[in-house]
């Protein structure tokens, strides 16, 4: 890696989910986009869930051994591999280049969704799971939900996951049990930091799957304007912590920077008062000179 390459990536971070309001708030915002895409997708596109993966490893078997075939849960699997590491390539490409990942990831997100939403409006009322629109929509759901378990983990520093509620709730009944029953002061502080975080995800994708559940039998497919609605109010919160990030971030790499400005301008004034002393033009550095300039 180049000197230019390292100097921009020695400050370009993911910002900490205790940054600022915004980046504790934005763990739920997300959380409320899986549960109820998750939930629409399923209700609306034959049983395909979008952010839930294992249950369509889950179909997918049942499928298998049934003599059932549905492709899209078969494809999902493949496509949520590929669209996370593609995310993560994307992410350290932006970093490389002094870019925080966040924002730009937040509006992978919702540019996807919104295609989900126009191919899944334009495929009219009637829907066929195994049409060819209608997969094409499904993969693009499923892609917006690898990006964001992706972005959970590579642009927000200690955020829990968003959509794997498996894992949320049992890291949240374990630290329930430390602060209640637990004897070490640290490993309690520890555990009751960590709910802090965990229980507004999962509270979120609950109340985002029961509004899924609730709008897709009124409004069908039409409903994931829902979740698209919460993806922007996503990437609105993620632009503002970004640039709260760089900032800060930058400000920093300056001020760790200034010391050596401060030894080269303390350099040059003393050769210059020399001269002046001197009565001559040039002068040469002498050796605590050259030490200031360059350390």
């Amino acid at each position: 890696m180049s000197p230019t390459a390292e100097d921009r990536t020695a400050w370009v971070s993911a910002p900490s989910v205790d940054r600022s309001l915004g980046t504790k708030l934005l763990p739920s915002v997300l959380s409320l986009t899986a549960g109820s895409v998750d939930a629409i997708g399923f209700l609306g596109l034959g049983g395909l869930f979008t952010a839930h993966i294992t249950g369509n490893l889950v179909i997918l078997a049942a499928h298998f051994f049934s003599g059932e075939s549905q492709l899209a849960p078969m494809l999902s699997v493949p496509v949520f591999i590929v669209i996370v590491s593609l995310t993560r390539v994307l992410a350290s490409s932006l970093e490389l280049r002094g870019w925080a990942s966040l924002h730009p990831l937040l509006l992978l997100q919702f540019l996807l969704l919104v295609v989900f939403l126009v191919l899944c409006v334009a495929a009219g009322p009637r829907i066929d799971p195994n049409g060819t629109v209608e997969i094409v929509a499904g993969m693009l759901g499923v892609s917006a939900m690898a990006v964001q378990n992706a972005l959970v983990r590579i642009s927000i520093r200690g955020a829990p996951s968003t959509a794997v509620m498996t894992t949320n709730i049992t890291v949240f009944s374990i630290d329930v049990g430390e602060i209640w029953l637990g004897k070490d002061a640290k490993r309690t502080a520890l555990a009751r930091a960590r709910a802090k975080h965990t229980w507004p995800a999962i509270a979120g994708f609950v109340i985002g799957c029961a509004l899924g559940a609730a709008c897709e039998p009124a409004f069908g497919l039409q409903s994931l304007s829902l979740p698209t609605g919460f993806a922007l109010l996503a990437l609105v919160m993620g632009l503002v912590a970004s640039l709260r990030s760089g900032v800060s971030q930058k400000s920093a790499h300056g001020a760790t920077s200034s010391p050596t400005t401060r030894t080269d301008l303390t350099g040059a004034m003393r050769l210059a008062l020399r001269s002046q002393m001197l009565g001559t033009s040039e002068v040469k550095p002498t050796q605590t000179d050259v030490t200031d300039k360059h350390g």
